[in-house]
């Protein structure tokens, strides 16, 4: 207690100092705190269930000939087919439960009140794999789940219960309509349950048995060629991933090879032998199944080593605060030792003044956390945010405690090292008591300072390099006007319209969008612009000719008429569609210019004909060539496309609309709510927004990234120019006497200047060059983080060091300045 108030005291004693370390401290802290938060959630936080490490995901890499269907759960890599989950359910002994999941989307009606949001497919063996228990009633099991169709059940996630329904528990028992079909709740989840899959917030869960209830295609029960579900299983108590891979592919290899392989046609021998080689491999399943994770892993390390080089900063920083202090307490060491005291005493209570000192930092440093949270969430989109907690949780807290402390042992053990040594009080009868004037000190600081300037300069350059990144990604071409467009979308189909009454909606919507005043366009597309999704199918196509192994794949879309014309899409040849092409019209088609790249057809595309079922007749004619635009992610190449009128589809059952308008885009946001309630009030709106917003959510990882390195750079380079600046002010300080000598014996004022500058020189020159280094490695291992530079560019190179050099002269040329006026006859009498 003795030792934490004689911290406190001397502390005290130096306000200033003290609240510079503190805040220093606060920011470095703060921002390993945010962004730990961030890492700690996406990569580090095993899902809330019983024994989460002795789960495993299964996956079967390899060709997979028929349809693909996969989500954020996971990469097409992934997906199995309902037939083979069921084969292998029935047969598997190896696991101590396997269990198969899919998101699907939810439009959900309950007292009078209709949600649009995600549900979630799960097998009878989900939860009990999991091995969670309910909050109120009982969970989906395999009862649930024994005949198609046959068990209209629902579980309510413990979010949806709490937020929407109140915790009401009389929900029991109750009718909850989920994409038009009536389902009995008999549940509710876990409170901290959110399914499986991390950036999706599933509302409800249903038996996988239901899908075809809910809009899928009640053939996918049948067929092996339809890849769709998720698949994760337990490991047996005493088994491991190798001895439940050998036994799961026993089982396996033996349905490929004699089930499914010979129903494959139009396969090449090639294509075959890797078909049939196929394995099922086992990956650790505790943090659950996502594609985030995979995303999320190399952003996140980058910027949790920013913020860590930004506190390794601070910590010079309060290090050489410590040093300078400790000079001015050598003789109250000194007298200490002298009257008995321990090294180990003395040791203790400096360790404890540093250690205070950082716990005073890490206090602040949770506002610091807060504000960084707050401004990563107005960069996320708001369907990223609701998955994540951007506020601080006790892991947090105990991070930040854990940093202050070990922090304040790194800063200042040196400084306690360097007060208490045992040559002390020889040093001071020999007239040598300044600290900073002991060899080991000088370097020590002077070093420090070194690394300062290396870290800073490897920061300044990665900063450069992603914001020339953002850049580029901002001037891409995208073959579309993209101003003054409100995008949106509703799906009927989910609150039971069947496919013809859906196209007459869709028809009354644009219509009613149209006769908005101010608006000047009107277009609809069911697959939504730079949105992320990804539709696509095999063409046959009028005199190209393939083999087996061709890749004949294209992306597509049905879209409304005026499509081009409201989006600015350039159209080259032929013609839009029109309302002439409905159901009862020949079908058309419109293309791209990819695509007649790709199918060799040339400026001469009008007029063929096309085939988009494989092996079908070529029965859709190509009517128009559209100039190429991006079509799901902005960064991507632009892939084939084809373009159909959904009014030729009879399945068609949501739609994107995009409304191009004079007016302020928020009075035409807030104008498309009233229109759809007039025209449905149980059809809820979804993804409201500008295209331009759409647009900078497709790629706000790139925004994200490049602000938050740009800040942490500046940060890093201002903690460095103060370190520099104290380092400098001391020095002279201390030299004053030698200074006052120099200028006695004629030295005018620019070579006392010079002689502080080329110490600046000195320390930039060899920081700047080992940050270099530093920022090229960095660069390289960012590469695939960048968009049109690389890990070695000049420019940023140029750039950070001009900008660090700047930035250290003028830390140093105060110090400097004060030097070249010291007074020779005051200097000469300088004690």
């Amino acid at each position: 207690m003795y030792t934490l108030k004689h911290a406190l005291r001397t502390l005290a004693k130096s306000p200033f100092v003290t609240a510079v370390a503190i805040v220093s401290l606060a920011l470095g802290i703060g921002a390993n705190a945010a962004i730990f938060s961030l890492f700690n959630q996406m990569l580090l936080r095993p899902l809330p269930v019983r024994e989460p490490q002795r789960l495993v995901n299964l996956s079967a890499p390899g060709p997979k000939p028929g349809s693909t269907s996969c989500n954020q759960a996971g990469d097409c890599e992934e997906v199995f087919s309902y037939p083979m989950f069921r084969d292998l359910e029935r047969t598997q002994t190896m696991f101590a439960g396997l269990a198969a999941h899919r998101l699907f989307g939810a439009n959900v009606a309950f007292r009078k009140q209709t949600l649009n949001g995600e549900g979630m497919l799960v097998s009878g063996a989900y939860f009990p794999t999991l091995g969670v228990s309910p909050t109120l009633g009982r969970l989906i099991g395999p009862s649930d789940d024994a005949s198609v169709g046959g068990h209209p059940v629902v579980v309510l996630s413990y979010r949806f219960w709490e937020a929407q329904l109140g915790s009401d528990r009389s929900v029991l028992d109750q009718t909850i309509v989920v994409n038009g079909r009536s389902f009995t709740i008999i549940g509710v989840g876990p409170q901290s349950f959110s399914g499986t899959t991390l950036g999706s917030e599933p509302r409800l869960f249903v038996p996988l048995t239901m899908r075809a209830a809910l809009g899928s295609d009640p053939a996918d029960f049948e067929r092996r060629n339809a890849y769709s579900l998720y698949l994760f299983a337990r490991l047996k108590p005493g088994s491991d991933l190798t001895r439940a891979a050998k036994g799961i592919n026993a089982l396996y290899r033996p349905i490929l090879n004699d089930v499914e392989a010979p129903q494959q046609e139009g396969m090449s021998d090639a294509t075959m032998a890797r078909f049939k080689a196929r394995e099922i491999v086992l990956a650790p399943g505790a943090l659950g199944q996502s594609s985030v994770h995979r995303q999320a892993k190399l952003p996140l390390i980058l910027l949790l080593s920013i913020t860590a080089i930004v506190l390794l900063i601070a910590c010079a920083n309060i290090a050489n605060l410590l040093l300078a202090r400790a000079a001015n307490r050598t003789m109250e060491m000194a007298v200490r030792l002298s009257l008995g005291a321990g090294r180990g005493q003395l040791l203790r209570q400096l360790l404890a003044e540093s250690i205070l000192l950082a716990i005073l930092g890490g206090a602040v440093s949770l506002l610091v956390a807060k504000w960084t949270l707050g401004a990563i969430g107005s960069m996320l989109p708001s369907e990223a945010t609701m998955s994540l907690t951007l506020t601080l949780d006790q892991s947090v807290l105990a991070f930040a405690a854990l940093t202050s402390i070990v922090t304040g042992v790194l800063f200042g053990i040196f400084p306690a090292l360097h007060s208490t040594r045992p040559d002390l009080i020889t040093s001071i009868r020999s007239n040598a008591g300044n600290l900073s004037s002991h060899r080991a000190a000088v370097r020590f600081r002077t070093s420090l300072v070194t690394a300062q300037i290396a870290l800073s300069m490897s920061l300044l350059i990665a900063a450069g390099l992603f914001i020339r990144s953002l850049s580029n990604v901002s001037r891409v071409e995208l073959g579309l006007k993209i101003d003054n467009i409100a995008t949106f979308a509703i799906s009927p189909r989910l609150n039971g319209y069947e496919g013809g009454r859906s196209a007459v909606l869709f028809g009354r919507v644009e219509e009613e969008l149209a006769a908005i005043p101010g608006v000047t366009g009107v277009t609809s597309a069911r697959v939504p612009i730079l949105a992320g999704d990804n539709w696509g199918t095999d063409i046959q196509v009028e005199g190209f000719k393939k083999n087996p192994d061709t890749d004949t794949n294209a992306r597509y879309n049905e879209v409304g008429v005026t499509y081009l014309s409201s989006l600015g899409i350039p159209l080259m040849a032929g013609r839009e569609f029109t309302l002439s092409d409905g159901k009862a019209a020949p079908r058309v088609a419109l293309v791209n210019e990819a695509f007649t790249r790709k199918f060799k057809l040339g400026r001469d595309a009008v007029g063929k004909h096309i085939s988009t079922d494989g092996s079908g007749p070529l029965n859709i004619e190509i009517v128009g060539l559209v100039k190429d635009a991006k079509y799901s992610e902005v960064k991507d190449e632009i892939p084939p496309q084809v373009f159909l009128p959904w009014r030729q589809d009879s399945t068609v059952g949501g739609m994107n609309f995009y409304v191009r308008s004079a007016m302020a885009p928020e009075q035409l946001l807030r104008s498309i709510p009233p229109l759809i309630a007039r025209l449905d009030p149980n059809l809820p709106v979804e993804g409201l927004k500008t295209l331009p917003q759409q647009v900078r959510d497709n790629v706000f990882m790139d925004r994200m990234i490049s602000l938050l390195c740009a800040a942490f750079a500046a940060l890093a380079t201002l903690l460095a120019a103060v370190g520099l600046y104290g380092v400098l002010a001391y020095t002279v300080a201390q030299r004053t006497r030698e200074i006052g000598v120099r200028m006695a014996l004629g030295a005018s004022s620019g070579m006392v200047q010079g002689m502080v500058l080329r110490q600046v020189a000195t320390m930039v020159a060899i920081g700047g060059a080992v940050g270099v280094a530093g920022a090229i490695a960095l660069g390289r291992g960012a590469q695939s983080l960048l968009y049109g530079v690389q890990g070695f560019d000049v420019l940023a190179i140029s750039a950070g060091a001009a900008l660090l050099t700047a930035v250290a002269l003028g830390a140093g040329y105060l110090p400097a300045r004060r030097a070249s006026r010291v007074d020779p006859m005051q200097a000469l009498r300088y004690d």
